[in-house]
């Protein structure tokens, strides 16, 4: 093997290995903002399902309503940061930490209304 041959094998190994490391850079970024969408989506239906679960307990009273709220916000891996009745809609706001490299930035969080549904009957286009 010549010298000139052997320069351009390292010049070959440090291309493979540069090309590599900045796959693996891509792959963490992908992997990362997978995980930060999954809470996201976590903190959503976590919110949507304390809010009809308060909504579900508003004649029981606020208190009665935020806990099964709380309780519903629990089971889903996420926590209740706030809870109000207004009339009988429940308002609910949850938040969902992401996975450990992610929580430096904050947590996810989402907001939820729910209230009674009208009573049965035809639905009236334009209104």
């Amino acid at each position: 093997m010549r010298a000139g041959d052997q320069r351009a094998a390292g010049y070959a190994t440090v291309w493979a290995a540069t090309a590599i490391a900045a796959l693996l850079a891509i792959a963490a970024l992908v992997i990362c903002g997978g995980a930060a969408a999954v809470a996201r989506h976590r903190a959503n239906g976590a919110a949507d399902l304390a809010a009809l679960a308060a909504a579900g307990r508003v004649a029981d009273g606020e208190q009665a309503a935020c806990a099964r709220a709380g309780l519903v916000a629990d089971r889903m891996g996420t926590r209740l940061v706030s809870c109000r009745l207004a009339g009988r809609d429940a308002l609910v706001e949850v938040g969902c930490a992401p996975p450990r490299p992610l929580d430096r930035f904050g947590t996810a969080s989402a907001r939820a209304r729910a209230g009674p549904v009208a009573k049965a009957g035809r639905a009236v286009a334009g209104r």
